[in-house]
């Protein structure tokens, strides 16, 4: 039997601290472009207490997307041991590509794969590097492709990096600024044969919904009235996005679960986007009711948006990184133990996968 092992992690979390208090002198317009007529301190406190986030991280101006997702690369490999140009595959996720401050153009020539992997100097021809662009699930559906392919034999490294930096590419007239942060999570993934209580990979799922969901995260103008409209935002339909996110995931967190074998009970800790502190708390909650659990065990959930805030597609391996190193006190796995990964994100896209440490 075949598993996608994690074998090295590594992260950048930006320097430059961004706290709320930041925030409060700025005008915030509504989706109506109309100025919303409450004390920006008032609408600060709202956001926190609404998702949890107390400070975010922003890329220095010198940085862009791939060259952050190449300092957690390099972390990864080192960690994990390895030569990298044994990697068969770099499979980056993002969502933006790179956008050079102060510019309004994403740079996808060449790939950010490509990007990282000249910065990592491997110049092996096999190994192949592609971007995929899943929302901000896309650093777990990067995994969980590298795991399709070493069960098909066609690869036996990959190195997965989710990197953003979307401080870039937020509208500052818009409440939901506040949400978004910078950083890049990699990991590398080797696979090894074992049977079914080795570590490794043990079930996923992934799903698309396109009909309604579709546009719920979107790109838009800006809120601010008589701004360019040529020049598009980040935008989200927040109310929508809490409503689709605490059905859906928990029902393919479900589906993960029951597919791996492993009973609810055996679940140690699990893995979440940082997209909401509160949102978070009520998939977690609603995924426990699926089994017939009324509450969540406790300290079943790592987190780190209070500090760290949004940063996409980078806040499930950052967030795996500081627990595997260490840099989260309360929380550590240890071998064997059993742990679950889930994301939604734009597309509406969601995807969980059942790991063994």
């Amino acid at each position: 039997m075949q598993r996608a092992v994690i074998s090295g992690t590594g992260a950048y979390i930006p320097h430059e601290t961004k706290k709320n208090y930041d925030f409060v002198m700025h005008n915030f317009y509504g989706d109506d472009h109309n100025l919303i007529n409450v004390p920006s301190h008032e609408i600060v406190e709202k956001f926190k207490l609404i998702t949890g986030i107390e400070e975010r991280r922003y890329a220095p101006h010198e940085l862009n997307t791939s060259d952050i997702g190449a300092i957690a690369a390099r972390g990864a490999i080192e960690d994990a041991g390895i030569d990298p140009e044994t990697l068969d595959q770099i499979i980056v996720a993002h969502n933006f590509g790179n956008v050079i401050k102060h510019s309004i153009q994403t740079d996808l020539v060449p790939s950010l794969a490509n990007r990282i992997k000249h910065a990592l100097g491997i110049r092996n021809p096999n190994c192949i590097g592609y971007d995929i662009v899943f929302g901000c699930p896309g650093w777990l559906q990067g995994v969980i492709q590298a795991d399709a392919f070493f069960k098909a034999g066609l690869a036996k490294k990959a190195l997965v990096i989710g990197t953003e930096i979307l401080s870039r590419v937020i509208d500052l007239y818009d409440r939901d600024c506040m949400i978004f942060s910078d950083g890049a999570g990699a990991t590398v993934l080797e696979a090894q044969d074992g049977d079914e209580k080795s570590s490794g990979i043990m079930s996923t799922a992934s799903q698309s919904y396109c009909v309604d969901e579709a546009y719920y995260i979107n790109m838009g103008k800006s809120y601010l009235p008589d701004a360019d409209p040529g020049i598009r935002y980040l935008k989200m339909k927040g109310r929508k996005v809490y409503e689709f996110a605490i059905k859906v995931v928990p029902q393919a967190m479900k589906e993960c679960i029951e597919k791996s074998g492993a009973g609810i009970d055996e679940v140690k800790k699990i893995f979440i986007h940082q997209a909401n502190e509160k949102m978070d708390e009520v998939i977690i909650k609603n995924m426990y009711k699926l089994f017939g659990y009324a509450q969540p065990p406790e300290n079943i959930m790592p987190m780190n948006i209070r500090e760290l805030g949004n940063s996409s597609v980078a806040t499930i391996p950052t967030l795996l990184d500081m627990v595997r190193k260490g840099q989260l006190p309360d929380h550590e796995v240890q071998k064997g133990d059993i742990v679950v990964f889930a994301s939604v994100g734009a597309g509406m896209n969601v995807n969980a996968a059942c790991y063994r440490m």
